[in-house]
């Protein structure tokens, strides 16, 4: 092959990138032209609208008001709700209203699901996120994201009791995440492996820049945070210990779950947020964090634990359920049951 020829083949393969945006994307991947596969393809439209609306408010951070500090009020969680967390959680459900694509949104900002009547008649899909992650990087301009679930409606329960959504990980049709760093990068899954969008500002389409993504085996990377290492119970503390006299490991951890993930999927190695001292089942939400990012690295490859029980297994008792959290290449994650076990 002569090197004109090379950089033609170049030039085609970047050029079908350029024109394979995210909506074609989801209809590729469903392999139909039916109502459904539409359905799915203008709902992540619609995620990364509101993705791109994020993005671009965060841009002006410092710049116009209610963007950065706190609002002064507190969450279901009992944490500090951030100008950002509010917003974010306004842009989903703008972006999802007389849509008639969901029939409900949950999110771990709001005690109840928030039902939009007019969609539930034709609304095929329940949308489950966590509109900011990483909040605490705000304020500091550090990468921040926002973590999405898709299931299927069942019934319509207007009590807000959602009773439907307390079912595994494995009734989820599609997860994915939103990365607000040095880019703006959408990375998600239906079931056909884990693929990865970069917002292109000058087109305002996210583009694709990598498919089916496979976490590596085993990865050098350890992300915890040790500042909570006297809480845990004592065979972390051992895996940790062992970990720090094992040659070439890098601790990387930068407070925002998002990132954290993202870093592991392309580069390998393990994420651990483990149960401690008052938060014994851990801090992270199933249905908003855990599950769906349990979801992407299933399907990559990798694989993500309680330490006894696979995350995509666990059947929550409530909305708001947490566990502890291990994840990353499937070799990393058998090292860490090896202690816990």
């Amino acid at each position: 092959m002569t090197d004109s020829t090379r950089l033609n083949l170049a030039d085609e393969i970047v050029l079908g990138r350029d024109f394979m945006t995210l909506s074609q994307h989801v209809l590729s991947q469903v392999g139909t032209f039916s109502p459904e596969a539409y359905d799915l393809s203008a709902l992540m439209g619609r995620i990364g609208l509101a993705g791109k609306t994020i993005a671009r408010h965060l841009s002006r951070a410092g710049l116009v008001e209610n963007v950065l500090g706190v609002t002064g009020e507190v969450n279901v969680q009992g944490e500090a709700v951030k100008n950002m967390d509010r917003y974010a959680n306004r842009v989903f459900l703008r972006a999802f209203e007389q849509s008639g694509l969901v029939c409900r949104l949950a999110s771990e900002e709001m005690e109840k699901p928030y039902y939009i009547p007019e969609n539930c008649p034709i609304g095929r899909y329940t949308l489950l996120y966590d509109p900011i992650d990483g909040s605490s990087n705000i304020d500091v301009n550090l990468a921040i994201g926002s973590i999405f679930s898709i299931r299927q409606q069942e019934g319509n329960d207007e009590s807000g009791e959602a009773l439907d959504l307390l079912q595994s990980g494995r009734k989820q049709i599609g997860a994915g995440y939103i990365l607000y760093g040095t880019s703006t990068m959408f990375v998600y899954s239906l079931g056909k492996g884990v693929h990865a969008f970069t917002l292109d500002p000058s087109i305002g389409e996210f583009i694709l820049s990598q498919e089916n993504i496979c976490v590596p085996e085993r990865g050098s990377v350890y992300s915890v945070n040790e500042g909570n290492f006297w809480q845990w119970d004592e065979p972390m503390r051992e895996y940790v210990r062992y970990i720090h006299r094992q040659a070439g490991n890098t601790a990387r951890y930068s407070g925002a779950l998002v990132a954290d993930i993202h870093r592991i999927l392309f580069q390998g190695g393990v994420f651990l947020y483990p149960g401690m001292v008052g938060h014994e089942d851990g801090k992270l939400r199933l249905l908003y964090e855990s599950a769906p990012l349990a979801y992407l690295m299933e399907q990559a490859g990798g694989r993500a634990t309680t330490g006894k029980q696979e995350i995509l297994d666990v059947v929550p008792d409530r909305l708001h359920y947490r566990t502890p959290l291990i994840i990353g290449s499937s070799e990393n994650v058998k090292v860490v049951e090896s202690f816990l076990n």
